[in-house]
């Protein structure tokens, strides 16, 4: 058996997730869908860096799955690309080693969300951005993600739904944000991610952002390890799974 690697996008808009569903449309369902068909009707099961929700977007995801078939990697990418729908491409394949594992071998992850800070709405940037109309000190924020770098307990960052159990320390080497024109790019570079973890953090940003909370609250919000000191989650369409490093 042959392990393969590959570096994947999606538009999250229309799929319900990656993680296969009964009756839905995700990202690993028309993967598997895809690998059922090169390989005459056997099932192949993808494993993947980690799930993303709905709506949510990726540019670089990374699978990885077993196969007999022995293809150059040109000859994978040709014949997966070809099943898939246009809203979910393979941007690279490789060969790995028996030992490598997508999710378990991950020494590092970047997640960006994008924010258009405008009134006005814009239709072609509704899927992709969170429109977010309020005049925003981005001096402000930028000093709240000083606060969060390093290694922190976030479960008050973490969604109260979070299934993982044990530790839910994390050590952020980036967390960022800057301006352009309307555009707000927030950068958050990790060891690993909890559960709706980048979407709340920029919550609270925002919030900060806005004067209804200091930059240094966010010091004081990682000591208490309590959910319920911040508000809503923001949507899920402004949040791309960027990168990821393995060892």
């Amino acid at each position: 058996m042959t392990k393969i690697k590959c570096t994947i996008s999606y538009d999250g808009t229309n799929f319900s997730g990656f993680q296969i569903q009964p009756r839905q449309r995700t990202v690993q369902g028309e993967l598997e869908k895809a690998l059922r068909r090169i390989h005459k009707g056997e099932h192949i099961r993808i494993h993947a860096s980690g799930r993303t929700d709905t709506g949510v977007h990726a540019k670089g995801q990374m699978i990885h799955f077993k196969t007999a078939y022995q293809l150059p990697v040109n000859n994978w990418k040709m014949a997966i690309n070809t099943l898939l729908p246009d809203d979910l491409y393979v941007h690279e394949v490789e060969n790995a080693d028996d030992t490598f594992h997508a999710r378990y071998d991950v020494m590092e992850k970047e997640y960006r969300y994008y924010v258009w800070n405008e009134r006005e709405k814009d239709v072609f940037r509704q899927h992709y951005y969170y429109q977010f109309p309020y005049r925003l000190d981005m001096n402000a924020m930028q000093r709240a993600c000083n606060f969060l770098e390093g290694e922190h307990d976030f479960t008050t960052f973490s969604s109260a739904k979070a299934s993982i159990k044990g530790s839910k320390i994390r050590n952020m080497y980036e967390v960022s944000c800057n301006r352009e024109g309307s555009t707000i790019e927030f950068v958050f570079r990790g060891s690993g991610f909890l559960y709706n973890m980048v979407r709340i953090i920029v919550g609270a940003l925002l919030d900060i952002g806005q004067g209804k909370r200091d930059s240094d609250d966010i010091a004081k919000l990682l000591m208490k390890k309590d959910r319920r000191l911040l508000g809503d989650t923001v949507p899920a369409q402004g949040l791309y799974l960027w990168k990821v490093t393995y060892k």
